[in-house]
């Protein structure tokens, strides 16, 4: 069995070069997702460039998922790419254009010392700094370092209970979209969603720069405790989320991340929604060529949560071992995926009483004929992706291989639980879904002849339905006669 939960790996100076991209790849990388808090529109182009190229050579469908900075406040430029820190030091944080060092370091945030109170902490590279507030001028915080450790470049600046006056959509997230759906990525993540508008406005933004054609997937990163006191509202209209677990990890208590991770999981299964746990899977091979056994366990849990995908963030982008990182991600997710059946909170979409898509049962229709005939495969046609994303969601035991006519749509399927793509010719009818169907699985031997498969579509095909047909199908028995030629597969 093929691993079914997806690896997300960040992309950074560890990473960018292709070869480590290709190793990164045949690994077991499914998306790679680049953040925009780094890098220029240069860098992340070629970086993009690279990806295409390279996915095309392996014949993967790999997802390309661009991160936005949104509103976070960042230390500046420190001196020789970081300095030590240690509990005792008196540092101060300002607003002035200064180059980094023991005794000072900039941040981005103009209002900062307007934000700060003495007594309150500031929380440093997802918590790893920890310093006390202990005076205030008008462009200044003085602060004493409660927790040391390495004070870098371009690291992120929390304010645990502190009022900030920061927008959620910034004029250097708007410069990055267009970029980004210029250069047609495959889903976007917003930061620092607060409530369901946040999302609204950028899928609003979209519209006006690309109108409401195949648009990229929407990704909410939950990084902030009002997410979830909107967490409903915002798995609603967004694509999928991410739980982000560095910023939330300090905007609250690190005891409640476990139960809010557990919590958005659930949720966003749900709702059928995709979601994406990050942050620190693998922290320790940042420097290490080997995780914590606690790092392992945490990986394995977020499979029995129901997750879709585990991402990589230092690990992949500025760590020393990136391909070791995706190759360890990938032994303990097959080890995990192997005992579902025992220990999985998620057995699959469970529809509410009122539910009227016919999609979401026959989805769940196919699973159950898959699972009382022991079939190889569940085969889905899918224009939009939906039908593909509803299979994945019902979680079946065998592997689902969607079928689409959209090149757009074939790279984000990257992201779906237990879903393999194929990019194929438009099909009319049933029978040239069947005959497409085994001159795929015959030609890359994915299947056998006379192997059985669920195939799911919407009929009748040229309407372009939802998913309203499973039907049983014996592969081989589609093939057309050798004189007739079939459509050429990508």
């Amino acid at each position: 069995m093929e691993r079914q939960t997806k690896i997300v790996a960040t992309t950074g100076p560890a990473s960018q070069k292709k070869e480590i991209l290709s190793q990164l790849i045949q690994a077991g990388v499914n998306i790679f997702r680049l953040n925009f808090s780094h890098g220029t529109h240069a860098q992340h182009l070629q970086v993009i460039r690279r990806i295409r190229v390279l996915a095309a050579r392996l014949e993967k469908p790999i997802t390309i998922l661009q991160d936005l900075q949104g509103p976070k406040i960042r230390t500046g430029l420190v001196a020789n790419g970081g300095v030590n820190l240690e509990a005792g030091d008196y540092i101060l944080l300002t607003t002035r254009q200064v180059i980094g060092n023991r005794h000072q370091v900039s941040v981005d945030y103009p209002d900062l010392p307007a934000c700060a109170a003495p007594g309150n902490r500031i929380l440093i590279d997802d918590g790893k700094l920890e310093l006390e507030i202990l005076g205030i001028t008008d462009t200044d915080v003085e602060a004493r370092v409660i927790l040391g450790g390495q004070l870098g470049s371009h690291k992120g600046v929390n304010l645990p209970g502190a009022c900030l006056n920061l927008p959620g959509f910034t004029e250097k997230d708007r410069r990055d979209l267009e970029f980004g759906l210029k250069h047609e990525v495959d889903a976007i993540a917003i930061s620092f969603v607060r409530e369901a508008d946040d999302v609204l406005k950028v899928r609003t933004v979209i519209q006006e720069i690309i109108g409401n054609q195949n648009n990229p997937l929407l990704i909410a990163k939950l990084e902030r405790p009002e997410a979830l006191d909107n967490l409903e509202e915002i798995i609603r209209v967004a694509d999928g989320v991410m739980v982000a677990r560095g910023d939330l990890g300090v905007e609250m208590s690190l005891d409640a991340v476990p139960i809010a991770q557990k919590r958005i999981i659930a949720c966003a299964n749900q709702q059928t929604k995709l979601v994406i746990t990050a942050t620190q899977m693998l922290d320790s091979m940042i420097h290490n060529p080997r995780p914590t056994r606690a790092e392992a366990s945490d990986i394995a849990n977020a499979i029995f949560d129901g997750t879709d995908a585990v991402m990589l963030s230092g690990e992949t982008a500025v760590g020393q071992y990136p391909v070791k990182s995706v190759e360890m991600m990938n032994a303990i997710i097959c080890q995990a995926e192997a005992h579902l059946a025992e220990w999985s909170h998620w057995s699959g979409l469970k529809p509410a009483p009122e539910c009227r898509d016919d999609a979401v049962f026959i989805t769940l229709a196919a699973r159950e004929l898959a699972q009382d005939r022991n079939v190889a495969a569940i085969a889905v046609f899918t224009k939009s992706g939906r039908t593909a994303l509803l299979m994945s969601k019902s979680r079946p035991a065998v592997p689902i291989l969607a079928f689409t006519p959209e090149r757009r749509t074939y790279y984000r399927l990257g992201l779906y639980w237990g879903v393999t793509p194929y990019h194929v010719p438009h099909s009319e009818t049933i029978e040239e879904m069947i005959q497409v169907v085994d001159a795929v699985m015959v030609a890359s031997r994915r299947l056998q002849a006379g192997e059985q498969v669920v195939l799911v579509c919407g009929f009748p095909v040229h309407a372009v339905r939802p998913a309203n047909l499973a039907l049983l199908h014996t592969v081989g028995e589609g093939l057309p006669p050798k004189e007739t030629p079939i459509a050429s597969i990508e």
